[in-house]
């Protein structure tokens, strides 16, 4: 069953029996717009909403309020509201609970099912009295008819009063955003592993990464439970052929994450402004380049936890909390805890949550320093809506920070090279090249030397892209970017100011010449030749991504001039 909607925007729902008495009424969003970093693939998304039909009747998570009268028609063809007997909240996030008030109002006996942290968030949500049975880890729920549900504590995942529910009739286990991807079609399950594992990858290194404990306590509970036959998941394709697979990147990925020898603890404010989305962007930034992160709500934080993360971290980032006002008290203790735990020498950000009513970022400033913390970056201040230029400086806010702390363990390992074998590995020379990307709003530079032709059919090359370069967001699979290639004699200019070190968000094409390729992308005026290029394939090896592309167009200004060519001493750095 498929129900058009009315407007221009591409907005569908589909309904599909998934298991045993159990229905997915899927809201497919097939023109989702790029208003967050895990959107970045802009492959569209879908908001995943399930029905299960016991001797009572339980709904599992709604959906996006822009899908409330194509929603609502749906629900109602499928089942009465008045025999929903629970409405199961996965956690609170807008795009998951949008339509939870709409719910009730059908279904005003529905009991409201969820964590703690959850039934809290709601009453601030909805505004009206409603039944609710709060749930812990092991608590289970009797539908009737073998519908046992069983829920699993999933803090982080990627808000802080995230469950699993699993039922031991059918094996489904509804996650929500874990296991999850931004990827809309009109299939239901993962059958094409091949065409979903880079928006896959790309959502946990955006979401999950930063809360890869956080993950791996998850998973360590799903363990206990009986075999998953299916992962319900929020977004995206259901994990019906590849459980095992999927859920094992999951598990070594944040395994790996895990390991990292420093730690940056990042406290966001949950539903307040734009606290959460700008923690993830400056999280993922850090993330990139090797070192772990832990979030933390201001807003549901325990006290005796704050204390122990902040003595673990060697870096902290703050958003700025309410000052007044609903949920102050809380955040504001969790702030007196931090400045009571912190320790001289620790490296700390401060962002501005936009939320209307901020503390004041320049006094905590004041007061870390006093504490003798070291600046990462300038407090970033929000004055308007974020964009996508504001998502950008975050995140390269946050890689900055990661850079600063990884350096040490950086240059011991370079350090402990064979001194015969780094020259010579440094005898393999290369080309000098500047790829230069634009996405929307957002672009970016990078000067480049480990680029190789790899194939004639199609034309296409390899081009090795270190994790942590700012420029790796705008290079995920079907981007498009401009191969510019140097020539010999007049590359310095050139060489030189893509090699400076840019603040968070400037611009790295201001005093270069420059005019649009067709794909969008500057092409540099002073370069010997350009390729236009699409993004196909991405192999990762440790610390870089190698980029498979193809190539569509090109052109070369001086056919009688050389390009010019890079010589290295040593191979343990560019």
């Amino acid at each position: 069953m498929v129900v058009a909607a009315p407007a221009q925007k591409r907005l569908t729902i589909q309904v599909e029996a998934v298991a045993d008495d159990t229905t997915t009424i899927r809201s497919l969003d097939w023109d989702r717009d790029r208003f967050d970093i895990e959107f970045g693939l802009q492959n569209g998304t879908t908001y995943n909403s399930f029905i299960i039909r016991g001797e009572k009747v339980a709904l599992v998570d709604t959906s996006h309020a822009k899908f409330r009268e194509l929603y609502q028609k749906t629900l109602t063809g499928e089942i009465d509201p008045k025999t929903i007997d629970y409405l199961v909240i996965s956690h609170t996030e807008p795009d998951h609970s949008g339509l939870v008030r709409d719910v009730l109002e059908l279904a005003p006996q529905a009991v409201v099912v969820g964590a703690k942290v959850a039934i809290t968030f709601l009453e601030d949500l909805v505004h009206r009295p409603f039944e609710r049975l709060v749930v812990k880890n092991g608590d289970t729920l009797e539908l009737g008819n073998g519908h046992t549900l069983e829920f699993v504590s999933a803090p982080n995942l990627h808000w802080p009063d995230t469950i699993f529910t699993y039922d031991h009739k059918t094996g489904l286990l509804f996650t929500c955003d874990a296991f999850g991807l931004h990827f809309c079609s009109d299939a239901t399950y993962d059958e094409d592993l091949e065409v979903i594992s880079p928006d896959f990858r790309f959502y946990y290194e955006c979401l999950m990464a930063p809360n890869a404990r956080s993950v791996l306590g998850a998973m360590k509970r799903m363990d206990a439970l009986p075999p998953v036959k299916m992962v319900a998941t929020g977004h995206g394709p259901l994990l019906r052929y590849n459980v095992e697979e999927l859920t094992g990147r999951y598990r070594r990925w944040s395994q790996e994450k895990a390991k990292a020898e420093d730690l940056v603890a990042v406290f966001y404010v949950s539903d307040y402004g734009f606290s959460d989305r700008l923690s993830q962007s400056i999280a993922r930034g850090i993330t990139k380049t090797g070192v772990a992160v832990e979030m933390m709500d201001m807003r549901s934080a325990d006290p005796q936890e704050v204390t122990e993360l902040v003595g673990r971290a060697k870096g902290l980032v703050i958003g700025m909390p309410p000052a007044s006002g609903s949920g102050a008290q809380e955040t504001q203790t969790t702030l007196g805890t931090i400045l009571a735990a912190v320790h001289g020498k620790q490296t700390i950000g401060l962002f501005e949550s936009y939320g209307g009513d901020d503390e004041p970022v320049d006094p905590l400033a004041n007061k870390f320093q006093d504490l003798e913390l070291i600046a990462a970056f300038a407090p970033i201040r929000i004055k308007d809506t974020p964009t996508e230029g504001v998502y950008q400086s975050c995140e390269e806010a946050g890689t900055d920070l990661g850079q600063g702390l990884a350096q040490a363990n950086k240059m011991k390992k370079l350090k402990s090279l064979d001194a015969d074998l780094e020259k010579a590995l440094g005898r393999i020379s290369s080309g000098l090249y500047i790829i230069t990307a634009q996405k929307g709003e957002l672009s970016s530079a990078m000067l480049a030397s480990w680029v190789s032709q790899a194939s004639f059919q199609p034309l296409g090359f390899t081009v090795a892209v270190a994790k942590d370069r700012a420029i790796e967001s705008l290079m995920q699979v079907g981007d498009t970017f401009v191969l510019n290639i140097l020539e010999e004699g007049k590359h310095l200019g050139l060489m030189k100011h893509f090699l400076k070190r840019f603040a968070p968000g400037a611009d790295r094409f201001a005093g270069v010449r420059t005019r649009p390729a067709s794909n969008g992308s500057p092409l540099l005026a002073d370069a010997l030749a350009y390729l236009e290029c699409e993004v196909t394939t991405r192999m990762e090896v440790s610390d870089h991504w190698i980029v498979y592309c193809t190539v569509q167009d090109g052109k070369v200004s001086d056919p009688e001039s050389q390009t010019a060519v890079h010589h290295r001493k040593v191979g343990n750095y560019y």
